[in-house]
């Protein structure tokens, strides 16, 4: 009687034991946007800034194409092997050269 009372017990004890058990679920992370995008959305928004109309933006091609003034100005947004991202600026206007590389660093942080 005794060992059949201490049985019950002991599995009353360890039933117990089990509902007090906590799981955590994870906590989810936003995802970041990756540097090709955090690059591409800088370059477009640093034409902008520079005043530059943009006529076409193709993020699969890299391209970005606009013009201020008459004056045409291209942006190529390429990866690069090592997983870096370049940005080429072509345009016939030293001025807009020197204001997209301006408002391209401030976008970036720079």
């Amino acid at each position: 009687m005794l060992s059949a009372l201490r049985c019950r017990l002991t599995l009353l004890l360890a039933s117990l034991s089990l509902a007090a058990c906590v799981v955590y679920e994870p906590v989810p992370v936003p995802a970041q946007p990756s540097q090709y995008d955090r690059v591409w959305s800088a370059a477009v928004g640093a034409l902008q800034d520079a005043g530059v109309s943009v006529a076409s933006a193709d993020p699969a091609s890299g391209q970005i194409r606009g013009s201020r003034n008459g004056v045409p100005a291209t942006v190529d947004v390429s990866r690069q092997a090592d997983g870096s991202v370049q940005v080429r600026f072509d345009s016939k206007d030293a001025q807009l050269a020197e204001l997209f590389k301006q408002t391209y660093a401030r976008r970036m942080g720079r």
